[in-house]
């Protein structure tokens, strides 16, 4: 009966968190960036702490250079992403109609068979395109005036660093305040299974973190170097979306082959070159950078990521993706924990306890 009590009460527990996330989902993400942001810093602050310096000054001297940085960022990077992206949407038609009449083709019916019909069906190259264009600019307005997930840019970029600078000052006082809360019997068992938890977010997050940022750079440089038009825009949003497994890889293969189609065709040696960028950049990660960044101790299954950041940001928006990462760490730790405990247990030994 305890053990039943205290499952009921978890369970209820944990249906009351989703329950608040869901009806809070609106105005949660200054929040959760701001906490994933302290966590991030925490270890840092920790470093400086020990060399003697007071919590405060550390947390201040931390985040007034991390807001520096990333300001900076800002002002050379975003001007030319959207500069590109902007240029990028209005050649879309024109890389279209020259895309249809390569595959129209007679002399290259090959890439006709590989890349799909041209012939007007609605599965062809412009059917395809278009569709995309059309829900691309039905999203992308629906969050730039609804502002469900994002609330407002206010928000994330003022109350994100007011947050993350109140939680770096008192990260150690709120562990210490949730450690409390916890049974003494479980403690122990609590503690153990927030220490895998937390080790899984950290590798995870960081080393999948610096994947990113390298592949960013990688692909942005490599394919503008390649001459391919927009290679910057390309390359930096493929690098971010490295963070979902197998999706930046895809998006710079397909969208720098189509680019690189349409803008050097006949010229087979500049396109081969282009997709040869992209190929070195999907060995690298594979082969060297995420094995050595990430690991493999991390637990987190690529097609259980996935799945995690598909179901948390269609439930919760943009803080669904913020919350994906770790509340599957989260999960995977409590599953593979339940099964140890399942496997020791009379249910599983069919023998009684003694």
């Amino acid at each position: 009966m305890r053990f039943e009590r205290q499952f009921v009460f978890w369970i209820a527990a944990f249906l009351v968190l989703v329950g608040l996330l869901w009806l809070l989902r609106e105005i949660l993400l200054p929040f959760v960036a701001g906490a994933a942001l302290a966590y991030l810093l925490d270890p840092l602050a920790n470093r400086l702490t020990k060399r003697g310096l007071n919590r405060l000054f550390a947390a201040l001297i931390i985040l007034t250079g991390f807001v520096l940085v990333f300001a900076g960022l800002c002002m050379l990077i975003v001007p030319v992403l959207a500069h590109q992206l902007w240029a990028f949407i209005n050649h879309i038609p024109g890389y279209v109609q020259t895309l249809q009449s390569i595959l129209s083709d007679p002399n290259h019916p090959w890439l006709k068979g590989l890349v799909g019909s041209a012939s007007g069906d609605e599965w062809s190259v412009g059917a395809l395109v278009n569709k995309s264009v059309g829900y691309l600019t039905q999203l992308l307005p629906s969050l730039l005036t609804k502002g469900e997930a994002l609330l407002s840019i206010f928000s994330l970029f003022v109350i994100t660093p007011v947050v993350a600078f109140y939680l770096l000052c008192d990260w150690n006082r709120v562990v210490s305040a949730f450690d409390q809360l916890i049974p003494l019997p479980q403690r122990e068992t609590v503690h153990g299974l927030v220490r895998e938890i937390d080790t899984a977010i950290s590798s995870y997050l960081h080393g999948q973190l610096t994947v990113c940022v390298i592949l960013g750079c990688y692909y942005a440089f490599g394919l503008t170097l390649a001459g391919l038009s927009y290679g910057f825009l390309i390359g930096a949003v493929s690098g971010f979306l490295t963070f979902i497994p197998y999706v930046g890889s895809l998006t710079a293969l397909i969208i720098s082959f189509g680019v690189a189609l349409a803008q050097f065709f006949p010229d087979w040696t500049r396109i081969i070159f282009v997709v040869g960028v992209v190929l070195v950049g999907q060995f690298l990660e594979g082969n060297v950078l995420a094995p050595k960044l990430v690991g493999e101790s991390v637990g987190l299954h690529p097609v259980w990521l996935i799945f995690a950041l598909l179901a948390f940001g269609y439930l919760f928006g943009f803080v669904g993706l913020l919350l994906a990462v770790p509340l599957a760490a989260a999960a995977g730790v409590l599953i593979r924990f339940a099964l140890q405990r399942y496997r020791a247990s009379p249910l599983y030994t069919g023998t009684r306890p003694s």
